[in-house]
């Protein structure tokens, strides 16, 4: 289930409201407050019930949230003036060049292979089937000359690309563990409103919404799969008839009796039988 947004919470932060939702539901047990965890409503339904109450949760923590945000905005509007010093035009122009240079650069590394290989086995054909059929024209060992060339050339090409993958999957690596050193180390005051925005969401939004929820009485218990014994056939979308027997259904009421019919002997036959 997504969150629910809220009017004071911002969606890049919303990922952050579930983690310390999760974390908390994760721990409950080490809490005596909440040890009904699990007993009358289970995590996933407290879950539910948090992410829903999203807006009245946050609300507990609003001021240090707002406090929070206006330090990580100054901070933002800092790192991008210091990022567009300098002639605008000229990084303009670099990024442009650069651009180019990669998109050429990729295109030849996709190329040359398959180029490369293609030549290769045409050549290689040709050379060896004029060999077969004129061993003694010279034609064919020079068309099988180029075609090991080429091969050379496409394996070549194969390796440099190989090598090319590793070292832009190297550089990526190591520019995603700089923005996550970044994130963690924030500035200072950054930080601190971070961490006092998260101590205040958990000990003041969540933690009494989870304490309110298992202490309401009109909570159900969890879910839990009931035990079904082997014998018994579960009902699915339709009932059974009412089978009447010594250990289940409704008492058996008197069942029809039938009468035999009247038949008659030369005793109690009609006039036209009777004896004279």
């Amino acid at each position: 289930m997504q969150m629910t947004s809220a009017p004071h919470l911002l969606a890049e932060d919303g990922p952050e409201y579930e983690r310390i939702l999760g974390d908390a539901l994760r721990h409950a047990h080490e809490r005596p407050d909440l040890e009904g965890v699990g007993d009358r409503l289970n995590t996933e339904q407290l879950r539910t019930m948090a992410l829903s109450a999203t807006a009245l949760i946050t609300a507990a923590a609003a001021t240090e949230y707002e406090h929070y945000v206006k330090a990580r905005g100054e901070l933002r509007r800092a790192a991008t003036a210091e990022g567009t010093d300098g002639d605008p035009a000229a990084d303009g122009a670099r990024s442009t060049s650069a651009g180019s240079g990669a998109g050429i650069g990729a295109v030849i590394t996709v190329l040359t292979p398959l180029l490369a290989g293609s030549a290769a086995v045409i050549f290689l054909l040709v050379g060896y089937l004029v060999k077969a059929v004129g061993p003694s024209v010279a034609f064919g060992g020079s068309m099988v000359a180029a075609g090991w060339f080429f091969a050379a050339v496409a394996a070549a090409a194969i390796l440099v690309a190989a090598i090319g993958l590793l070292v832009t999957a190297l550089r990526n690596g190591a520019t995603s563990l700089a923005a996550e050193d970044e994130e963690q180390e924030l500035p200072e005051d950054v930080a601190r409103a971070r961490e006092a925005w998260r101590h205040a969401l958990l000990e003041r939004g969540i933690l009494p919404f989870l304490r309110d929820a298992l202490a309401d009485p009109t909570a159900g218990p969890a879910a839990r799969t009931p035990h079904r014994s082997p014998n018994r056939i579960p009902k699915v979308g339709y009932s059974r008839p009412d089978f009447s027997g010594p250990d289940d259904g409704p008492a058996a009421g008197p069942r029809p009796t039938f009468t035999s019919p009247d038949f008659t002997g030369p005793d109690f036959g009609g006039p036209e039988h009777r004896p004279d």
